[in-house]
């Protein structure tokens, strides 16, 4: 049996480098594959593979003593869904603000699923921050009054949000495994905001404890082959297909290399692989001079 784990902890490293040649050298022999972000301000991983190397994997990273109070959240899936074993070292284990000085480990109060849950119920006029990018929320959002989804294409881009947002009220802010809402909530905290909570363990440890039966809606984008996950089978597809409107969660990109826009194809519309007309031509083009 596969299985996919996701998992980050944030944790003073003296030796990212060091780190990252055990990572590479523990998922090679475990047959593990996946991406794993490792700096000194910890580490950030989503790998999959046999449930039996990934427990071995998870019991030689406990065994360390560097990565105490680690969590490991599972979902379905397997080695495939990773086109290959990647370890990198990067100057934050988050790309958010690299000219900026804050402490992140002054993050805010992480709500577990059922808090989190029960403070929508008690607080609906709080304002809910989705801290993921656009094409991930929209397939899958928290039901909120006040839910704001972010335009944006990358992590950093929703710096300028926050000077907008009123500072001395309560903010609730969710991602995929809450290791950018968290992130998110120390900075947000270094810039000033009085009351920040995130959302512990993130969207995925929502669904398992919800499934669609509970204020999330729709499904869980994801980084890897799958794109996406479902929590129960009473998903709803809430997404609009590029070329017909119709509900959908299926994500492709485009078939012109030059621009490989992701965009959302319903089953009806997926012989259609551009995204506009003008990529639909260099698609004939490449096709007539190859013929």
């Amino acid at each position: 049996m596969h299985k996919v784990i996701l998992y980050y902890k944030f944790v003073v490293l003296k030796d990212p480098a060091a780190i990252k040649l055990w990572q590479q050298e523990l998922c090679k022999r475990l047959g593990l594959k996946g991406r794993i972000i490792v700096a000194d301000q910890g580490i950030n991983g989503t790998l999959g593979g046999k449930v039996g190397s990934l427990k071995t994997y998870i019991k030689a990273i406990k065994e360390t003593g560097l990565f105490k109070g680690i969590k490991f959240k599972w979902s379905d899936g397997g080695p495939d869904d990773f086109p290959r074993l990647s370890v990198k070292v990067r100057p934050e284990l988050v790309t958010l603000a690299p000219e900026e000085k804050f402490d992140i480990f002054n993050s805010s109060r992480g709500l577990r699923p059922k808090d989190w849950h029960q403070y929508l119920k008690d607080h609906p006029q709080t304002v809910v921050l989705d801290a993921r990018n656009h094409y991930e929320s929209q397939i899958g959002h928290f039901k909120a009054k006040n839910l704001i989804k972010p335009k944006i294409n990358n992590f950093r881009e929703i710096k300028p949000l926050l000077e907008v947002l009123p500072k001395d009220q309560p903010v609730l802010t969710y991602c995929t495994g809450d290791i950018r809402c968290e992130y998110l909530s120390a900075y947000m905290s270094h810039k000033g905001f009085e009351e920040v909570y995130h959302l512990d363990g993130g969207i995925v440890k929502y669904g398992q404890e919800f499934k669609d039966d509970g204020l999330w809606e729709g499904k869980c984008f994801v980084f890897d082959n799958r794109m996406s996950l479902a929590f129960s089978d009473k998903v709803k597809d809430i997404g609009d297909c590029w070329h017909c409107g119709s509900a959908t969660s299926a994500y492709i990109n485009c078939a012109d290399k030059t621009c490989n826009r992701l965009m959302l194809v319903c089953d009806d519309c997926q012989g259609q692989t551009a995204c506009s007309a003008g990529c639909q031509t260099a698609i004939n083009q490449i096709q007539h001079q190859s013929a």
